[in-house]
């Protein structure tokens, strides 16, 4: 393995899924094309985690796009913490913002921008969106492509 990714726990290692959110490890490396600013997009369509209140699984269709600067993500780590929110209780803003906050103190990026799109609870759905500022100038951001609610599937 390279010297640059010795410090990594998870990929190339049998890794079991976190208990919470808490407990997993986020790993991040180093930015290969550190000063050209283009866009990581990455999509999580089966998010799941559960109601804080009755337990009740809930689902949703999460989209993060970001522009690093001096590190990515490293993509295991990401979707055991993804993973991590299975057994996790906390309402749909809560799950959605702690993933945002936690990628930004993790990356420290040109710009993040999150997208929660929620399946109903109660035959309302509650979509979360949430972003760091203005993207930087020249970098192409497409939409995030998960239609508004109306039947989703």
């Amino acid at each position: 393995m390279s010297e640059t990714y010795q410090g990594l726990t998870q990929l190339g290692h049998a890794s079991a899924q976190p208990a919470t959110p808490e407990q997993a490890v986020l790993e991040r490396v180093p930015n290969p094309h550190a000063g050209t600013a283009y866009l990581v997009r990455f999509t999580c369509p089966e998010f799941t985690s559960l109601c804080p209140i009755t337990g009740q699984p809930d689902f949703a269709h999460i989209v993060i796009d970001y522009v690093p600067d001096g590190w990515i993500v490293e993509s295991k780590s990401l979707k055991l913490y993804l993973a991590s929110f299975r057994n996790h209780g906390a309402f749909h803003e809560a799950c959605t913002m702690d993933i945002a906050q936690r990628l930004v103190a993790l990356l420290d990026p040109l710009w993040l921008r999150i997208g929660g799109y929620w399946f109903p609870r109660g035959g309302i759905p509650i979509d979360v969106f949430w972003q760091t500022g203005a993207p930087p100038a020249g970098v192409w951001v497409p939409d995030q492509g998960v239609a508004p609610y109306r039947g989703r599937g």
